[in-house]
């Protein structure tokens, strides 16, 4: 009997602490206005609208986040259904694949509630066209039935507040972004807010960290707090395994180090990107196809690491001083072109 008792296993249980887990990560994300770091203009203005709204008791108007991903977007829309003291709907664009999939989710709705629709830029045309009418009467037209027999009834719905999430406003159509009344940009975050980020995910992760080493993570981190908070997370692993338990600077820089990350938040696939474009293509221009060929990756990985080695770069003046410096001394040096430009893209095989 013992024995069973040993080896019994309760799933009730475990399915409960990897539950709490999963709310003890949520707990990062701030929950109210005052919580949150940055954005200080974004956040003064929907401060007002959500007042303003809840003092008309109506719904707020629909709102349109857009920007680089990882600036608190998501984040910012739950913090506004909770000020607002409403329920929240999360979805994505790519997940609403026909029309009936939004119909149910708008029908579900109640009264001023929020529905948040990441990646909004990547909605099917049948299903943007169905926002319209929600959005601006609040109301949605189906059909029952087919062939002869096929009539559209019309439903009302609650009214609600549509978040819209995107990385590429520019996919946006003309029709669907005249919709939002509200349109916020977020930018990147400087090293000073980041390390705030930093110091006070490290307290609800119930962790000690250095000021000096939460600096030094800001540093690494492109100006994005979800690549913060992903750092704290593997230095707190070398933290824990390779040293004290707290996180100072030597162990924040011995981990960055191990994961490859130098002191301008470039991997090792950025620095082999720009040593190639440097190196191999004398500093450019070059395209990203002929890139993605001498890295032996694919067009999405070399466009990823292109644009994480643009942005840190330019979040670094002296790396891009460096690299300009060197490309042009490179180019000077560099013996003009035979009459079969190709070659020199096949000369990278060779050397």
């Amino acid at each position: 009997m013992a024995l069973m008792d040993d080896n019994d296993f309760d799933i009730r249980a475990a399915q409960s602490s990897a539950a709490g887990e999963r709310d003890f990560e949520k707990a990062l994300r701030p929950g109210r206005f005052e919580s949150f770091t940055g954005q200080d203009k974004v956040v003064e203005n929907l401060k007002v609208f959500v007042t303003a709204a809840k003092m008309r008791g109506e719904a707020l108007d629909h709102i349109l986040f857009y920007g680089p991903p990882g600036l608190g977007k998501t984040t910012l829309s739950g913090i506004i259904a909770n000020e607002l003291g409403v329920g929240m709907k999360v979805t994505s664009g790519p997940v609403l694949d026909k029309a009936g999939d939004l119909a149910g989710i708008l029908t579900s709705l109640e009264e001023n509630d929020v529905l948040f629709i990441d990646e909004i830029h990547r909605l099917r045309p049948e299903v943007e066209e169905y926002l319209y009418s929600a959005m601006e009467d609040y109301r949605i037209d189906i059909t029952i039935d087919k062939g002869p027999g096929a009539r559209s009834v019309q439903l009302t719905l609650s009214p609600f507040t549509l978040i819209g999430a995107t990385t590429r406003s520019g996919l946006l159509t003309a029709p669907l972004r005249a919709r939002f009344g509200i349109n916020c940009h977020l930018e990147y975050y400087d090293h000073e807010l980041l390390e705030r980020i930093i110091l006070r995910s490290a307290k609800l992760l119930g962790v000690k960290c250095r000021a000096e080493a939460a600096h030094e993570i800001a540093l690494r981190s492109r100006g994005t707090p979800r690549i913060a908070n992903s750092l704290l997370r593997r230095v707190r692993d070398f933290a824990q395994v390779k040293g004290s338990g707290d996180i100072d600077p030597e162990i924040a820089r011995y981990a960055l180090e191990a994961l490859n990350i130098d002191r301008y938040g470039l991997d090792e696939i950025d620095n082999k990107l720009l040593g190639t474009i440097i190196h191999k293509f004398g500093g450019g221009p070059v395209g990203l196809s002929t890139i993605a060929t001498a890295l032996g990756e694919d067009r999405f990985s070399s466009k990823r690491a292109s644009s994480s080695a643009h942005l840190a770069a330019a979040k670094s003046p002296t790396s891009l001083s460096a690299i300009s410096e060197w490309t042009a001394t490179t180019s000077a040096a560099r013996p003009p072109s035979t009459s079969k430009p190709y070659i020199s893209q096949w000369n990278l095989y060779a050397s």
